[in-house]
């Protein structure tokens, strides 16, 4: 990826680009520069140089207007209008462009999204990370590949803030059809739960799997009207759990999680395993058996299309999981409502190793047949490095949604719940403000992991599927039919129905798979 000494040397390039602009007297220029542009960001030493360089829409043509249409994930702000009628004003000042943009709901997103790009309708951009089947959609052609004759023309400042590393993590097959976030952050799960609840009885501190099962046994036991646990709804192959108390308490990774293989983070060889294969599962799925068993979560929980946050906001369920950003957000929001409820966050895992997330937990990918590649692009440098327009993005309306403290916070203001919720994410970078009132708790808990973060030999690896994709869709069936129901207790003889599970997966072609997949690794580490 080009991109040594973008700041001084694109800085550079443009002043002589303007003294050629004003000797030949006319606008003529923006091959030129373009062509300048890319010749500068070939050579020199990665020197700091604080000046910016000028915005795409200063040296292209965009005398032509552009309407863009975006995908987005999650539900449409209330404010939508206002706060997008504003960024539309200023887009069309600077890249005589507009945006309008289209919502998938969190209920139905996973089935909808791969639809949109297999129909090819007719949109620009979408939003895209790893955990949304990035990989999968780049390799069946959904993507617009993103040259860096692309990126180098029409998005000059993102091309300069980004490090080698973030775009690396991005491709596919050595191509990249995304841009990535630009800031990074942990994933790693937490539980949120009430913390009124927990002290009513008189509860043992929220450290360990054992301490919140007793929690979630106690609420189902003595809190009539209220879920102990509400998961995350979506077409996810796993139990919203796992992530807390199969990854990261065996200290593994899943490579995908639509597929049912991990491998321990300290091992450098990278040998892959069927999770559903080991004692670790075996053991887990106890653990939730009992949980089910003593009504831990509804009834209903293979069919729920609740809002576990929503319903968490109103009390309505003891606890849920997510990240610490998510949650930290939501506590934040509640705080500010005044909410009648004491939550505070629990890690049951502490003292494991934890990882950061890669570049691609959020980024926009150009849908391939877009008619505005060039604009889309121009729009992804803006909101990544635009103060104003990046902070309308992400935090709406000022004096509305939210007021600036500094140059680095915001204070959410009455109507901020009016604009959130929906996947903003794929614009992070580093002018991203933080909320004032996020909670100190969660803020400690990120910067404790920050500072420790375990970095593995595997972290940049990308599966290319593209061999095994009949079988990789049939183990996903089967993931769905056989194991999220014995995840959820749901089926009375555990031996049983692991043993129905794996007979399944190898009908499906699981070990294809997996060959498949160790081989890539092994070429992978030894190229290292």
């Amino acid at each position: 990826m080009l991109k040594r000494n973008r700041l001084m040397m694109l800085a550079l390039v443009l002043t002589f680009v303007m003294i050629l602009s004003a000797c030949g007297g006319g606008n003529n220029n923006a091959n030129t520069s373009a062509q300048a542009t890319n010749n500068a960001s070939e050579g020199g030493s990665d020197t700091t140089n604080t000046s910016e360089p000028a915005t795409t829409s200063d040296t292209l043509d965009t005398s032509k207007e552009v309407k863009l249409k975006m995908i987005f994930v999650g539900p449409k702000p209330i404010d939508y209008d206002s706060v997008f009628a504003e960024i539309n004003k200023k887009l069309k000042e600077k890249i005589n462009a507009t945006v309008e943009g289209e919502f998938l709901d969190w209920s139905d997103w996973a089935q909808k999204y791969p639809l949109k790009l297999a129909a090819n309708e007719d949109f620009d951009l979408i939003y895209s990370a790893n955990w949304a089947g990035y990989n999968d959609q780049a390799l069946k052609g959904g993507f617009l590949e993103l040259t860096d004759e692309l990126l180098t023309k029409y998005m000059p400042q993102t091309l300069a803030a980004m490090s080698d590393v973030s775009w690396d993590q991005a491709k596919v097959n050595g191509k990249l059809y995304m841009v990535p976030q630009n800031r990074g952050e942990s994933v790693e799960k937490l539980i949120l739960y009430r913390e009124d609840l927990r002290k009513k009885y008189n509860l043992p501190e929220i450290n360990s799997p054992e301490a919140y099962a007793t929690y979630l046994k106690t609420i189902a036991q003595n809190e009539k009207g209220i879920t102990p646990f509400t998961p995350e709804t979506g077409d996810w192959k796993y139990h919203n759990l796992d992530r807390v108390l199969l990854k990261q308490q065996n200290e593994w990774n899943m490579f995908d999680l639509d597929l049912p293989f991990a491998f321990k983070l300290t091992d450098e060889k990278g040998q892959v395993f069927n999770v559903y294969e080991t004692q670790e599962f075996k053991d887990l799925l106890v653990y939730y058996k009992d949980l089910a068993d003593n009504n831990a979560w509804s009834k209903n929980v293979l069919n729920s299309k609740n809002d576990h946050q929503a319903d968490f906001k109103a009390g309505k369920t003891a606890s849920i999981t997510h990240n610490n950003g998510t949650l930290g957000a939501l506590m934040a929001l509640m705080r500010q409502e005044n909410s009648p409820y004491e939550v505070a966050l629990a890690d049951i895992n502490q003292g494991k190793k934890k990882s950061v997330a890669i570049s691609t937990q959020n980024g926009t990918s150009i849908h391939a047949t877009s008619r505005n590649v060039e604009r889309s692009l121009m729009f992804l440098d803006l909101m990544q490095n635009d103060k104003e327009l990046h902070d309308l993005m992400m935090y709406g309306l000022s004096g509305v949604h939210y007021e600036a403290v500094g140059d680095d916070k915001y204070k959410a203001l009455e109507k901020n719940p009016n604009y959130t919720g929906f996947s903003n994410w794929n614009f992070n970078s580093p002018l991203n403000r933080d909320n004032e009132a996020f909670p100190q708790e969660a803020n400690d808990l990120a910067k404790g992991w920050e500072a420790n973060v375990y970095h593995y030999a595997l972290e940049t690896f990308v599966f290319d599927n593209s061999k095994v994709k009949t079988e990789i869709a049939n183990v996903g069936n089967v993931m769905l039919r056989y194991a999220i129901p014995l995840e959820y207790g749901v089926i009375k003889d555990i031996d049983k129905g692991l043993e129905d599970l794996n007979k399944q997966l190898k009908s499906a072609g699981i070990d294809k798979i997996q060959t498949e997949l160790q081989t890539q690794i092994d070429a992978f580490l030894a190229n290292k």
